[in-house]
């Protein structure tokens, strides 16, 4: 019974597979959001303003580091959680895979947020005419409570591998 139990604990790990290939399809998803939006610059680039530009590349960005962490979580916890990836050895392997166990991809996630939470940040103080002064506050206590809690693994990370 115990043998049984073990073995079904163990195969329920694939439980995940599916929930990493939504993944995927989420990174599918924000690749349509991204072309969108290319799109719609395109037509109307020699009329807008300098800082209009500027805030829609930044939400470019913006998309991109959302989709390398997508990437980043899709792919590790597949490895970490489910199964190794089975890539040809003459086949193109990211130097990452099968280096970033769950802590490291935890820091890797923390850093994403912050730097995602940085440029959002950012859009916000581009176009702080726009907003009340009390959301801005909100805006630089969240951002700041990001860094904080990076910084807070990034402590604890350290201090436990020592």
């Amino acid at each position: 019974m115990e043998r049984f139990i073990e073995n079904t604990m163990y195969a329920s790990r694939w439980l995940l597979a599916p929930i990493y290939f939504g993944l995927s399809l989420g990174l599918l998803l924000l690749a349509l959001k991204f072309f969108q939006e290319v799109f719609h610059i395109v037509p109307n680039i020699f009329s807008m303003a300098e800082a209009d530009l500027i805030l829609v590349i930044l939400s470019l960005i913006d998309m991109a580091l959302v989709g390398g962490l997508l990437v980043m979580v899709m792919i590790s916890g597949y490895e970490n959680f489910v199964s190794q990836l089975d890539i040809d050895d003459g086949k193109e392997k990211l130097s990452w895979l099968g280096k970033m166990d769950s802590g490291s991809l935890k820091m890797k996630v923390a850093a994403s947020i912050v730097a995602i939470s940085s440029i959002h940040l950012l859009k916000v103080f581009m176009n702080a005419e726009n907003i009340k002064t009390e959301y801005l506050m909100w805006y630089v206590i969240i951002h700041m409570a990001f860094v904080a809690s990076a910084f807070a693994m990034g402590y604890l990370d350290k201090l436990t591998k020592h």
